[in-house]
C-alpha cells in the first residue's frame, strides 16, 4: 500500500555530521616509503600563471551573476569585506544557511572534506602573499560546488533520467507515489504505454529504413563485386584519354598546316599592303603636286564667262527636272486612282471566281484572296494559277469530256433502240391494220339471217379481241 505523504523535501544543503577523531602520529606524517614529498592542495595556486587562469574562471562565474570580479593582480587582491561578500553569495548558491560566516564556513569546509585548510586568523588578512593562494583555492572550490549545484537544480530530472524514458517514468511514478496522487498514476501509466508504443513504432520504422539501406548497400556492394574493378575502369579511361590525345595531336598537326598556309597568305597580304601603301603615297604626292599647280593657276574673264554659262545650264536643267517631276507626280496620282478602280474590279472578279469554284465543287479548297501589297500577279491574286488551280481545272475538264463521251455513247445506243422500237411499232400497226381489215370483212360477209342478237354478240367479241390485241402491242412496246 502506498503512503499518503504530501510533502516533498527541499533541495537545501544539509551536511552530514562530522566524526571527531584524533589522528594518529603515523597518519599525520607522510609515509617514509614514498619517493617524494606530499604536495599540498594549495601549492599549485602559488604559481602566477595558474592564479591568473583560476581568477579568470572565477570571474566568469561571478560576471554571469552580476558580481564585481576579482583583479588578476596580486597587489589588488580582494579585501576581507569583499571576500566575505563573495563567500556569503557562494554559500547561498549551494543552499547553505549562513548566520556567522567564520564559524559556518569552517563547519562547511570540514563537513565536505575540503582539501584546503581554513584558519580564522587568516580571514583577517586574506590578501597577503602567504594567505592569498589558500583563499583562492577555497574560492575556486566553492565556485565549482556552486556551478554543480546550479546545474543539479536546473536539470534535476534530466540529470537522473539522462533522456531515458524508463527512468523518467520511474521517477515520475515515485514522485506521484510520494505525493499521494494515485489517480494521476493511471494516466501516467497510460501515457507511458502510448509513448512506449510510439517509440516501438519509431524503432520499427527506423529498422525498416535501416533494412532498406542495408539492401541498397548490399546491391551496391554486389554491383562493385560484379562490375569492373577500379583498375579496369582506370585502364578504360586511360585508353579513352590516349585516343583523345591522338586526336588532339592530329588536330594540332592539321592546325599547324593551316597556320603555315595562313602565314603564307599573310605574307602575300603584307606584300599587297606594302604595294598599296606605296601607291597611296604616290597618289598623295600627285595630289600635292596638283594642289600646287592649282594654286599657281590664275582665272581670266573667259573662264568666268564659261562658268556662268555652265551654271545657267545647270539651273535650266534643274527647272526642267522639276517640271518633269511634277508631271510624273500627276501621272502617278492618275495611275494610283486607276489602280484603285482596277483593284476593286479585281476583287469583284475574285468573288465571282470563288463562287464559280464552289459551284464546280473542285474539292481542293482553293480561293482567290486579293492582296493589295503584292508585287507579282501570283502575290496579288493570292494563288498560283498554273501551279494549283490550272491542274484542277484541267482534271475537271477531263472528267467533263469523259462524261460527255459516255453520255454521247448512251445517246447513240438510245437512238438505235428508238429506231428499233419505231420499226416494231410500224410492224405492229401494220398487223393491226391487217387484223382490222380481216375483222371488217368478217363482219360484212356474215349471212343476214343471223339473228340480231347473234350479230351484236359477234361484234362485242370482235371488239374485245381488238382491245386485247392493242394491250399486247402496248406491252411489247
Amino acid at each position: 500500500m502506498r503512503g499518503t505523504v504530501r510533502g516533498r523535501a527541499t533541495g537545501s544543503f544539509h551536511p552530514p555530521p562530522i566524526q571527531q577523531s584524533r589522528d594518529s602520529d603515523a597518519s599525520s606524517r607522510p609515509s617514509s616509503i614514498a619517493m617524494g614529498r606530499a604536495i599540498s592542495a594549495a601549492e599549485p595556486y602559488s604559481d602566477r600563471a595558474f592564479q591568473v587562469a583560476t581568477i579568470r574562471s572565477i570571474n566568469a562565474f561571478l560576471s554571469s551573476h552580476s558580481i564585481h570580479p576579482i583583479s588578476t593582480k596580486t597587489s589588488q587582491a580582494p579585501s576581507a569585506k569583499d571576500l566575505s561578500n563573495i563567500l556569503t553569495y557562494l554559500l547561498s548558491m549551494i543552499d547553505f544557511p549562513c548566520s556567522k560566516l567564520e564559524d559556518d564556513l569552517s563547519f562547511l569546509l570540514r563537513s565536505l572534506n575540503c582539501p584546503f585548510k581554513f584558519n580564522k586568523s587568516t580571514f583577517r588578512a586574506p590578501n597577503s602573499l602567504h594567505n592569498w593562494p589558500n583563499w583562492l583555492g577555497i574560492l575556486h572550490w566553492l565556485v565549482q560546488l556552486a556551478i554543480f549545484n546550479e546545474h543539479i537544480s536546473q536539470n534535476s530530472t534530466s540529470y537522473f533520467a539522462q533522456n531515458n524514458s524508463m527512468n523518467e517514468y520511474a521517477l515520475e511514478s515515485y514522485m506521484r507515489y510520494i505525493q499521494g496522487e494515485d489517480d494521476i498514476l493511471e494516466v501516467l501509466d497510460k501515457e507511458f504505454m502510448e509513448k512506449v508504443e510510439k517509440e516501438r513504432e519509431n524503432v520499427a520504422e527506423s529498422n525498416r529504413a535501416l533494412e532498406k539501406s542495408v539492401g541498397e548497400l548490399e546491391a551496391k556492394a554486389e554491383a562493385l563485386r560484379t562490375g569492373p574493378t577500379e583498375r579496369e575502369a582506370l585502364e578504360k579511361e586511360k585508353n579513352v584519354l590516349e585516343e583523345d590525345v591522338k586526336k588532339f595531336h592530329a588536330m594540332i598537326a592539321e592546325f599547324t598546316g593551316r597556320i603555315d598556309a595562313m602565314e603564307q597568305v599573310l605574307e602575300e597580304k603584307e606584300k599587297e599592303l606594302n604595294a598599296k601603301e606605296e601607291e597611296r603615297k604616290r597618289i598623295c604626292e600627285e595630289n600635292e603636286e596638283f594642289k600646287k599647280r592649282v594654286e599657281l593657276q590664275t582665272f581670266n574673264a573667259r573662264d568666268i564667262e564659261r562658268m556662268k554659262r555652265e551654271m545657267q545650264a545647270v539651273e535650266r536643267d534643274i527647272s526642267e527636272a522639276e517640271i518633269a517631276r511634277n508631271s510624273w507626280e500627276d501621272k502617278s496620282w492618275d495611275l494610283d486612282s486607276t489602280i484603285g478602280q482596277k483593284f476593286k474590279e479585281l476583287v469583284a472578279l475574285a468573288m465571282d471566281c470563288n463562287q464559280a469554284i464552289r459551284r464546280l465543287k473542285l474539292g481542293n479548297g482553293f480561293q482567290y484572296e486579293v492582296n493589295p501589297k503584292g508585287s507579282t500577279p501570283a502575290e496579288v491574286i493570292g494563288i498560283n494559277y498554273k501551279a494549283t488551280l490550272k491542274s484542277e481545272l484541267e482534271s475537271y475538264a477531263e472528267k467533263i469530256r469523259k462524261g460527255s463521251k459516255e453520255k454521247f455513247e448512251d445517246v447513240i445506243i438510245l437512238q438505235q433502240q428508238s429506231k428499233e422500237m419505231d420499226i416494231k411499232i410500224e410492224n405492229q400497226k401494220y398487223r393491226i391494220v391487217v387484223l382490222q381489215s380481216h375483222i371488217d370483212e368478217d363482219l360484212f360477209c356474215k349471212p343476214y339471217f343471223l339473228g340480231h342478237v347473234t350479230k351484236i354478240r359477234y361484234v362485242d367479241q370482235t371488239k374485245a379481241a381488238h382491245a386485247c390485241l392493242v394491250q399486247i402491242l402496248s406491252i411489247n412496246i
